[in-house]
């Protein structure tokens, strides 16, 4: 019998992008460098670095975008947000990354200052909201701008139907990508693509997708930023808090039923939150079908 699975036959071409947050110790820098060094081989379509809650990591996310484009031929994103910052105070940023050499900004709202979960206040001399946000840095030059996307609908949102609105006018704006927030039900990213397809949205929209590295971290994250968590995966990693090895497995398991499943579904293009730790991402993009770059291979960073 033949088995017409994707993930089966010969490899489809599949694109990657991995997702890091700015170091905040000398042994937290370490261990990003050890997963950027781990991960850049497999040639990513881009890398992004995450921007804090209040634009707390700002100077911190500044220089570790600017040094992965000095010291590397990895195309970077910088995130921004609208949080906490006047027009001109965000204006001023978006030039330094230009200046950098920066060309691709992930734009995004941002969570209140007093962390996500916290009612969001707009800066009263700030940008409002994303899409303000997109029409400035597209203003100041012609950079590529991401933005979020939410299968399950923003947690302040009203509807999905308004998540996509809000979606549509930020492309209007400029955007041209979305990537998701991260899930753990396929059917819940398909359900909102076949929507957003049937509003007229034709950009890319990338599945986020997050290795359970520690699954009470995730769990907790999830339910403040909406994302939901299925009972089944739950048991899976129910009796395991004092047992690391299997937790490893169940979770290498987990990511790999996932990005299987999708890329069988006609999936090409997938955005990792790394968590700044590469096995997990590795070991998935492995599954896909992506190799070492032979040229890339010696560490980029000490």
């Amino acid at each position: 019998m033949t088995d017409h699975r994707l993930s089966r036959g010969a490899h489809t071409p599949i694109g990657v992008s991995f997702e890091f947050f700015p170091p905040k110790t000398e042994e937290m820098e370490i261990q990003l460098w050890e997963a950027f060094n781990r991960l850049a081989p497999l040639n990513p379509n881009f890398v992004s670095v995450t921007y804090g809650a209040g634009g707390s990591t700002r100077e911190r996310t500044h220089a570790t975008v600017a040094r992965i484009v000095r010291e590397t031929t990895i195309r970077p994103a910088a995130h921004l947000t609208c949080v906490a910052a006047t027009r001109a105070e965000i204006d001023e940023v978006v030039r330094g990354y230009w200046a950098a050499g920066v060309r691709h900004i992930v734009a995004l709202r941002g969570d209140a200052v007093g962390g996500v979960g916290a009612a969001y206040e707009a800066h009263p001399g700030g940008y409002a909201t994303s899409t303000d946000l997109v029409r400035a840095i597209k203003r100041i030059a012609d950079f590529e701008v991401s933005v979020s996307a939410y299968p399950e609908g923003h947690p302040e949102s009203a509807s999905i139907d308004q998540d996509i609105e809000h979606l549509k006018a930020k492309i209007d704006a400029g955007a041209t990508r979305a990537i998701t927030q991260f899930f753990f039900e396929n059917d819940l990213y398909f359900r909102y693509l076949d929507r957003v397809r049937a509003k007229g949205v034709e950009i890319p929209i990338l599945p986020g997708v997050v290795p359970v590295q520690n699954f009470k971290q995730t769990a907790n994250f999830a339910r403040k930023t909406g994302a939901s968590v299925p009972q089944w995966l739950a048991d899976r990693f129910e009796g395991l808090d004092n047992d690391p090895a299997t937790r490893r497995l169940i979770a290498a398991a987990v990511v790999a039923e996932q990005v299987v499943d999708l890329v069988d579904r006609g999936v090409t293009d997938f955005h990792f939150y790394t968590m700044n730790r590469a096995d997990l991402v590795y070991a998935a993009c492995h599954l896909l079908g992506l190799r070492p770059a032979p040229a890339t291979q010696e560490k980029m960073f000490a």
